[in-house]
């Protein structure tokens, strides 16, 4: 895919991966349309216009139902089409099992895995009628390796994976393409606080000695949608942790 003039809608790209996303799309001739539960940073929006593509802004939580109803109204009155369409929204709220609430495990779920669903329901109507979309979902090597604390957010990216199976399974007939791509560990916020000796034992663990970087993922979503044979699969970005 030629991903000039194309329109790409990226969830949750207020910052961190998915504003490198939404950016990287951009730098790639695409029209953008980003997505946040409260607002989106205005100096974002003008790194994104500086390509000289249009940049739009639909606010909502895709954990409420009601809300991605709102939100798939809106944007087909901005859009006339949805060329890609990259679920990076998401959640955590760490807790070993045994002491994980119900409404902690049910949060991630709701956000992370049955609000890509929705959405992703809603924007494969309208891709199905123009024969034509790419689907990338962010997933987690969490999602296929599991991780101590993560039972939520394990469990609702294994679920992604599976989801993202299942579409490119049914929309391959109808010339939709669908990929999850599985970070490591990137640097973030997150990771900026850690003390030195918590990001060294992490940093042991990856082959390439080094967190990842959000514009490498961002990196990856381009290339996914750009690749007209690839479906179905599951591309980790780690460093190599998962060999």
């Amino acid at each position: 895919m030629d991903l000039a003039g194309k329109t790409v809608l990226v969830t949750g790209s207020s910052r961190g991966i998915g504003a490198q996303i939404a950016l990287a799309f951009a730098k790639a001739g695409s029209n953008v349309i980003l997505n946040a539960r409260h607002e989106i940073p205005t100096e974002l929006i003008e790194q994104i216009k500086a390509n000289q593509v249009d940049c739009q802004v639909i606010l909502g939580d895709i954990s409420d139902n009601a809300t991605i109803k709102n939100m798939l109204t809106e944007l087909k009155e901005k859009a006339n089409k949805i060329d890609v369409l990259v679920n990076n929204a998401g959640i955590t709220k760490d807790k070993l099992m045994i002491g994980m609430k119900d409404e902690d495990f049910r949060q991630v779920i709701d956000t992370n895995l049955i609000g890509t669903f929705n959405l992703t329901r809603g924007v494969l109507k309208r891709m199905y009628r123009q024969k034509s979309g790419v689907i990338i979902n962010l997933a987690s090597i969490v999602g296929i390796h599991g991780n101590i604390g993560q039972a939520n957010y394990a469990a609702s990216k294994a679920g992604v994976i599976g989801l993202t199976k299942t579409i490119a399974h049914e929309g391959a007939l109808r010339h939709v393409r669908c990929n999850a791509i599985a970070p490591g560990m990137i640097k973030s916020s997150m990771t900026d606080v850690l003390s030195d000796k918590v990001k060294e034992q992490m940093i042991n663990q990856i082959p390439l000695g080094r967190f990842g970087l959000p514009e490498e993922v961002a990196q990856a979503a381009v290339f996914l949608a750009q690749n007209d044979y690839i479906t179905g699969d599951v591309l980790t970005i780690d460093g190599g942790m998962t060999i």
